[in-house]
């Protein structure tokens, strides 16, 4: 790798940690996506710091205001995509929003999911541009919402606008990937159902229609199906939400539930999602309503390992981990599915750890944030034709 680009790296690393703990004090939950407008405008702050063009696009929205921010290095071209979401999975308390920094540990919502991965792009095309390394393209950074949520208002937007992947040679995603290099994500049909019902005294309890007691056949046959695609290899989650009714005396005039069917890359996703719809439909009790809500939706896809930019990332990581990685599914939904599906070959490979990215002690390690950040400037001259293994 070129010393100087490393070396700006390097230099830049108690502000990359000072850049995280100010983006994780953003409480970008979502949902309900909380406090968008901010981050956006402090990750143009970061971006212009650091010298970088870039552009802000508005996404038509009918509750908050969602934006996209881009920023580029180079000149137009082949393009390698930097692609990472600034919204985080709701906290489950407050105190995740004042991120605490521990010896090389920085500990909030969002550090390993995945902000401390932006901060890596940001500073790896900040220290590329510093050291005046010449690209053959160029790369675009693109920092979106509403991730967490399947993203349809916000890569999925892009895609719909084709403002996504112009003139792309690859993608590359700093998920949490916990030392692996994911290559291909599980789909995801993700719903709420409501179920209704009718409130009463619980005194006059023959006035009400009890939603609870109406959702059980839907919810115990969704059980079943559960036992059956796990039996199969494969996942559906029956209420990782569910709430009901008002007060301990009061009939439940509504109950909800949630499911979420994830399916493999050999699975047929419309059939499974099919599967799913059917079971409940058929177990729904006769004049019952229900309303089903989609949360997000998305087919899997995958890139092979051996590709190019594959083995250009692979062998970054080599460089400057000192062991190569192994190429892993993810077992959930990634972004990578909105580049992989028009044959742009995609990644995720980021500073986090999976298995803590959702929970009540987030955290980073700072040095892996720092690598990450040399291995995608490596990367990124590996792929526009610059040979970074001096």
């Amino acid at each position: 790798m070129d010393g100087s680009v490393e070396r700006a790296i390097d230099e830049q690393r108690d502000a990359m940690r000072d850049l995280l703990a100010s983006l994780v004090a953003i409480p970008t939950e979502n949902p309900p996506a909380n406090a968008y407008d901010a981050c956006v405008e402090h990750l143009q702050r970061a971006i212009g710091a650091c010298g970088l063009e870039q552009e802000r696009i508005e996404i038509p929205s009918i509750d908050v205001p969602r934006s996209v921010v881009k920023a580029w290095l180079g000149r137009p071209g082949p393009t390698l995509y930097f692609h990472g979401h600034y919204d985080v999975v709701p906290a489950q308390s407050r105190d995740q929003f004042a991120p605490r920094v521990e010896g090389d540990t920085l500990f909030g919502r969002g550090s390993s999911d995945m902000k401390s991965g932006l901060v890596a792009m940001i500073h790896a095309m900040a220290a590329l541009k510093a050291a005046g390394a010449p690209l053959a393209g160029r790369i675009g950074l693109v920092c979106v919402p509403d991730e967490e949520t399947g993203g349809r208002t916000g890569s999925g937007a892009l895609a719909a606008a084709g403002q996504l992947g112009n003139d792309a040679v690859g993608m590359l995603m700093p998920e949490p990937t916990s030392g692996v290099i994911w290559y291909a994500n599980r789909g995801a049909f993700t719903a709420e159902v409501t179920v209704d019902g009718r409130e009463a005294h619980v005194g006059l309890a023959h006035h009400g229609a009890n939603a609870v007691a109406r959702a059980l056949p839907m919810l115990n046959a969704l059980v079943a199906l559960a036992a059956d695609v796990e039996h199969r290899g494969s996942v559906l989650l029956v209420g990782g939400r569910l709430d009901a009714g008002t007060n301990f005396n009061v009939v439940p005039g509504a109950c909800r539930f949630t499911i979420d069917r994830r399916t493999n890359a050999d699975e047929d996703f419309e059939k499974a999602k099919r599967e799913v719809l059917g079971v409940l439909r058929d177990a729904c009790p006769p004049g019952v309503t229900i309303d089903i809500r989609v949360l997000q939706e998305g087919e899997s896809a995958s890139t092979p390992p051996d590709h190019a930019v594959g083995r250009a990332l692979a062998d970054s990581v080599t460089a400057i981990v000192g062991e190569a990685p192994a190429f892993e599914s993810c077992p959930g939904l990634l972004e990578t599915r909105f580049y992989a599906r028009r044959r742009i070959p995609a990644y995720a490979y980021g500073p986090g750890i999976l298995a803590v990215s959702h929970g009540p002690q987030e955290f980073v390690k700072i040095s892996r944030m720092v690598e990450c950040a040399k291995i995608y400037a490596l990367t990124a001259m590996r792929v526009l034709g610059v040979d970074g293994s001096g």
